[in-house]
């Protein structure tokens, strides 16, 4: 979870809500049971219900039965997805503990992220929730899912642009936590100005969180990672860095025969990272991280309660200055 101090405002929210995740997912199936609670236990920073609850307290008090199904649903797809996805990788760890596919296999976590998608819409079918609000969660599953796809597609591809990165990580990662936004503003019913101001703040501070995620991905540890450091370059995704290394490196054609590469070595990723580092692709998507975050603070609605703001402020300097 993000620092206490960003989200203080709605910790409440936020306790109550590790208290709902372990009791929606409660199964007579003893497996289902142990798998879930796994997931839950392992933590996160839970971005999405986090700014969902600030988005919906901006309109002022608003009753906490009221809100807290919608963040406990949001929270099950998002680690629904995160489940699908180390599969999809062959990812072994995650935040510093074995993933679900590295313990049960991937035909289990395959069904335990099913599981999850069904709880979390159990969740909305039965809260009565506008059609509004179910349009935009079915939209953003599908918008992950082609995202995805899209990734998955275009592995060890070292023929990707700019604008189809950008676009491919809209769809994973920012068209959600835009979502996360909009959906806490409907919920507080706040005016439409304000609902799409939110959203758009989230989908800027999306684009930021992913762009600075492949970032780290080529500078982090692993041990601060929580899974191995250069993961991307070892399974062929694309990211900004690698993309400006390929258009700006003297050593591009040696750096595009390692991208594509599979069941690439220690010493060719070593190699690849050498490159990419040689030139300023680090520097420059950051200077990209900071024109998404510049875009999220001068978004931000007007009339924001004082506290209200500070928050999303804050976020956006966790983003800044985030190295994990």
């Amino acid at each position: 979870m993000i620092k206490n101090s960003i989200f203080g405002i709605v910790q409440n929210d936020l306790t109550a809500l590790e208290a709902e995740l372990l009791s929606v997912i409660h199964s007579p199936v003893h497996l289902i049971k142990e798998i879930s609670e796994h997931l839950v236990k392992a933590g996160g920073k839970r971005l999405r219900p986090a700014l969902y609850f600030l988005s919906a307290r901006s309109a002022g008090n608003v009753d906490n039965i009221k809100l807290q199904p919608l963040a406990t649903a949001i929270e099950l797809i998002h680690m629904a997805t995160l489940v699908h996805d180390d599969v999809i990788d062959n990812a072994s760890t995650r935040r510093g503990i074995p993933t679900a596919n590295t313990k049960w296999g991937n035909q289990m976590s395959v069904l335990i992220g099913d599981y999850l998608f069904a709880k979390a819409f159990s969740i909305v079918a039965s809260n009565q929730v506008s059609s509004r609000v179910m349009e935009v969660l079915t939209e953003v599953i599908c918008s992950m899912s082609e995202g995805e796809i899209i990734q998955n597609q275009d592995t060890f591809n070292a023929d990707q642009g700019e604008m189809e990165y950008l676009g491919r990580i809209a769809k994973k990662t920012a068209d959600f936590i835009a979502a996360s936004c909009e959906l806490g503003a409907l919920t507080g019913g706040l005016s439409s100005e304000d609902v799409q101001a939110l959203r758009d703040y989230g989908y800027s501070i999306g684009m930021a969180f992913q762009i600075t995620d492949d970032i780290l991905d080529m500078t982090a540890s692993s041990e601060q990672l929580g899974k191995p450091a250069g993961n991307d370059l070892r399974q062929g995704i694309v990211t900004l860095p690698i993309i400006y290394a390929l258009q700006n490196s003297a050593d591009a054609e040696e750096l595009r025969n390692i991208v594509i590469t599979r069941n690439m070595s220690e010493e060719k990723l070593a190699r690849g990272l050498e490159i990419i580092h040689s030139t300023d692709a680090i520097d420059y998507s950051y200077r990209m991280v900071d024109e998404y975050l510049t875009r999220a603070r001068t978004v931000l609605p007007v009339a924001l309660p004082s506290e209200i703001r500070e928050a999303f402020l804050a976020v956006t300097e966790f983003i800044e200055m985030r190295n994990f």
